[in-house]
């Protein structure tokens, strides 16, 4: 569901209410003391492991987890053939979440009574289900694995989410290690493992963000997310204990879309992106394992076809590629049972993909006041495990533009503020299966994305998803 499919309330009582909210959210977590819980069901009934051991709150990630995934779902023993697991063993887990949610949106351009279009709040809540995920995931042969997750939407509408073969410490040396297929990034903060799932709230900002041309009016060129599983090949590198990693991908320029169109639905060109990160772990005394990292993701975009047929261009002839890239630094940092994660974020877009220009048409085709957009970003996220069954979550995403696209926008047009609070209880913890009772608000706030039908000038988004739901995976 996306931001214009929901409704609001008016911002300066949604601020009031959720500032009270997140005071007493964040009084809750400075009181109390806890340890960590669950796990994806398939692995776990593989090796006869607590869920725990690799995650520290199902989905999320322990440091073991982590080199579990990074050493290619192996552990090292005679389990990690297929030869020697029990031929009960069925390496599926199937995810999906039934919940209640009640999305907000303001300033919703709707039908008038009489003949134009006015600005409305509209507000819808019920219950529902989302969509559902297969997951398949193990080895072939020792230093063979694999994942698939075939994925549908809400309709049984289906696509693969990932489907790729891991080729791990090639040469003997865990610094050989090659992906090929559609993959997520090497991204610490693993968007694919979030602890949020509403509409608001289930991904993250800065992976996403592209800035707006003018108010009203969003770049058409292509659709590009970091947190966007992407297809290509991916050479990865770490010590033997995990502490330092390295990767660099060489990737299609279609945001993940098969068949040469990209995720804009435009013809994608010839070129190649490449992703790159690198990140370092340490301990500090008794508080834990910390991680501080980089990244850097440049990509191309076709600005116009080559060829078309009937208006629209054949994949895989888009021509004119103009860069763009984003940046950023991580760290993940422990204080026994409460961990912070801060990420500051960089992006860049050229002029032409800025004003939704083809580069055929050269400087003389670009419009007065034309700049190559720029922006930063901010991350701060913090969870806390209450005890093995609860985690609390909070979230809190920034993104300001340092320079617009056009010399005519507001400065602050496109800048966005985002809060994500929740926790997830997990009744009881398992080796054959997750269950997380799933609660969640999220809000955020977009400066001058829209145009008014009355007036034309720019005004506000704001919108929120609250989410009440049951966490299933077997």
């Amino acid at each position: 569901m996306e931001w214009w499919d929901i409704v609001e309330m008016k911002p300066k009582v949604a601020r009031l209410a959720t500032v009270t909210s997140y005071t007493v959210f964040l009084l809750a977590i400075i009181l109390i003391n806890c340890t960590p819980a669950s796990a994806i069901p398939a692995f776990a009934r593989k090796y006869g492991m607590p869920c725990s051991s690799c995650h520290e709150a199902w989905p999320k990630l322990s440091p073991f987890g982590q080199s579990f995934k990074d050493n290619g779902y192996q552990m090292g023993n005679d389990r990690d053939a297929p030869i020697f697991q029990q031929a009960a063993y069925w390496p599926i887990s199937l995810r999906i979440t039934p919940n209640w949610h009640l999305e907000t949106a303001n300033n919703q351009t709707v039908d008038g009574t009489g003949t134009g279009s006015v600005l409305a709040d509209v507000k819808t809540q019920g219950f529902d289900y989302t969509g559902m995920d297969m997951l398949t995931a193990g080895t072939l042969a020792k230093n063979y694995s694999f994942l698939l997750v075939p994925s549908s939407d809400e309709l049984g509408s289906f696509h693969f989410e990932s489907v790729n073969l891991r080729f791990s410490n090639l040469f003997g040396s865990s610094w050989f290690n090659i992906k090929v297929g559609k993959f997520e990034l090497d991204n610490l903060q693993s968007e694919k493992r979030i602890l949020t799932l509403s509409s608001n709230g289930g991904f993250y900002q800065n992976y996403h963000f592209q800035p707006m041309v003018s108010p009203g009016v969003a770049e058409t060129a292509y659709v590009f997310g970091i947190g966007d599983n992407q297809i290509g090949v991916e050479w990865m590198g770490h010590s033997k204990d995990d502490r330092t990693r390295l990767s660099a991908a060489l990737l299609s320029g279609t945001d993940g879309n098969p068949d040469f169109v990209n995720g804009a639905g435009n013809a994608a060109g010839h070129a190649y992106e490449g992703f790159f990160a690198a990140s370092r772990a340490f301990e500090v005394g008794g508080l834990g394992l910390q991680r501080v990292g980089a990244f850097a993701y440049l990509g191309q975009a076709s600005t116009y076809p080559r060829y078309t047929v009937a208006g629209a261009g054949i994949p895989g002839t888009g021509i004119g590629n103009q860069p763009y890239y984003r940046v950023g630094l991580i760290g993940m940092w422990y204080v026994k049972k409460l961990d912070v994660t801060t990420m500051y974020f960089y992006g860049h877009d050229s002029v032409y993909l800025g004003t939704n220009t083809p580069s055929n048409l050269g400087t003389a085709g670009l419009p007065l006041g034309a700049h190559a957009p720029s922006w930063n970003g901010a991350l701060f996220e913090t969870h806390y495990n209450f005890n093995p069954q609860m985690i609390l979550i909070n979230r809190y995403e920034l993104i300001r533009m340092s320079q617009q696209a056009l010399s005519s926008n507001p400065g602050n047009t496109g800048n966005v503020d985002a809060l994500t609070f929740g926790f997830r209880y997990y009744p009881f913890i398992s080796s054959r299966a997750g269950f997380a009772f799933h609660n969640e608000y999220s809000i955020v706030w977009q400066k001058n994305v829209l145009l008014a039908p009355d007036t034309g000038l720019p005004i506000n988004l704001t919108s929120s998803s609250l989410m009440f739901g049951f966490d299933f995976a077997f």
